[in-house]
């Protein structure tokens, strides 16, 4: 005990550790208790599954997207046109960002995942999601310098307690050891859910949406960019990102997310 402390100093120090050490004992044996009650069900079918949030029967329905795809979107072919051809999507409608890949196709089971994760509180999906991810991405995370996530704006993060891209970008960055920057980049204006909305739309509800923060502007400057995010629809939302960081002088910008809409196979060109 340090000489000059005041006896009492030192017991309410001790007592306060205490404290914690039993709040935390009492706060995990809590959990194992409720575990062992109320077992995990899949997010899917609601029937009982050891560890991660899926069953095996609908972990076998999701729908892995891999090659052939469009090397620019990801956008999966129903044939093998050749290296470099890309899809119709890609030349009509180019995007600021380089590359996109998926984990999977946005189907009922991958909509009912992400929801779960974005809208339930199941942060418990994060870890097989990311796994998923940093999987369907491993091309663009051998070349990344770093990973910045979509972000929520602060009024939406304040309600939702947690933003999922970030959650997803936290297992991608242990997985890969790409470093994370989540600050990096700053949602500066609230906007409707993009639920519902045309694709014009989409672009004009997150257009000036996002801004790389000044004080973050070194952590993406001259850097290999991989954006993290759930879902790509219309790509409007991550377009946007991607445009703010080109603009903060990001040496390129490529895109992950766990699932993306694939409304039909097209032909490529």
């Amino acid at each position: 005990m340090d000489a000059q402390a005041p006896p009492s100093r030192f017991i309410a120090s001790h007592l306060r550790g205490a404290l914690k050490a039993c709040r935390g004992a009492w706060q995990l044996t809590s959990k194992l208790a409720l575990d062992l009650a109320l077992p995990t069900l899949c997010v899917a079918c609601r029937e009982p599954v050891d560890g991660e949030g899926v069953c095996a029967q609908c972990w076998a329905k999701l729908s892995f997207i891999a090659p052939p795809y469009c090397p620019r979107l990801g956008i999966p072919f129903v044939y093998d046109p050749g290296p470099d051809l890309l899809s119709m999507e890609a030349i009509a409608n180019p995007p600021a960002y380089a590359r996109a890949r998926a984990a999977v196709r946005y189907d009922d089971i991958a909509r009912t995942l992400v929801h779960a994760l974005k809208y339930q509180d199941r942060t418990d999906l994060a870890p097989a999601m990311g796994r998923w991810m940093a999987r369907a991405g491993r091309e663009l995370l051998g070349e990344a310098d770093v990973l910045v996530p979509v972000p929520l704006h602060w009024r939406r993060g304040w309600s939702r307690r947690y933003n999922q891209s970030g959650a997803l970008a936290r297992v991608i960055e242990r997985q890969t050891g790409v470093k994370l920057a989540s600050e990096a980049l700053r949602r500066v204006r609230p906007t409707q859910q993009q639920i519902g909305l045309s694709r014009s739309q989409r672009a004009s509800n997150v257009q000036g949406a996002f801004k790389v923060a000044p004080d973050r502007a070194a952590e993406v400057h001259g850097r290999r960019v991989v954006l993290i995010d759930d879902v790509l629809t219309t790509g409007a939302t991550t377009d946007a990102c991607a445009r703010a960081l080109l603009r903060a002088k990001a040496a390129s910008v490529d895109v992950l997310v766990f699932a993306r809409v694939v409304d039909t196979f097209k032909a490529p060109i």
